[in-house]
């Protein structure tokens, strides 16, 4: 770990240091006249890039709503109803009230939640295609006992 304390940035800040980036400013050169990593930047960049400036004010830790349940697999979450807590349907915006960057942000964040659930079950299809592999290749060819332990008798 390092010596430094973690610094807490404001949103306006990462904003600002996003949009110089996007404007065409190398982003080695912000991170050095700032004083911040290059990574901590090209996070910024693609959290502003997927949400908007909403993206950059994200809290560390665990989501709210996304919590394990007994008998999931570790980090997995309840694989029942797909959840996207950050999204709200649009039917429970009032019409109108909604601009094209939200809607946007919106539609972005969950192709995002969905791509990461889709991972998950193609995690989960490879682990069981292999056990099923490993399971055939072990079965017993009906000459060979299961056991490969000698019994006395």
């Amino acid at each position: 770990m390092s010596d430094q304390p973690q610094r807490a940035f404001s949103t306006d800040f990462k904003v600002e240091m996003v949009r110089r980036i996007e404007a065409g400013e190398r982003l080695s050169a912000v991170a050095d006249a700032v004083g911040i990593r290059r990574k901590l930047l090209y996070e910024w960049r693609a959290a502003y890039r997927a949400l908007g400036a909403a993206g950059l004010n994200r809290k560390r830790g665990p989501k709210p709503g996304r919590t394990r349940q007994a008998g999931s697999p570790r980090g997995h979450a309840s694989s029942d109803a797909p959840r996207c807590p950050d999204v709200a349907p649009s039917s429970a915006r009032p019409r109108g009230e909604e601009t094209e960057a939200e809607a946007l942000a919106d539609a972005r964040a969950r192709i995002a939640e969905l791509e990461r659930i889709i991972g998950r079950q193609q995690a989960d299809l490879h682990f069981f295609r292999e056990a099923l592999r490993l399971w055939d290749a072990t079965s017993p060819s009906g000459s060979a006992p299961t056991s490969t332990r000698s019994s006395r008798k």
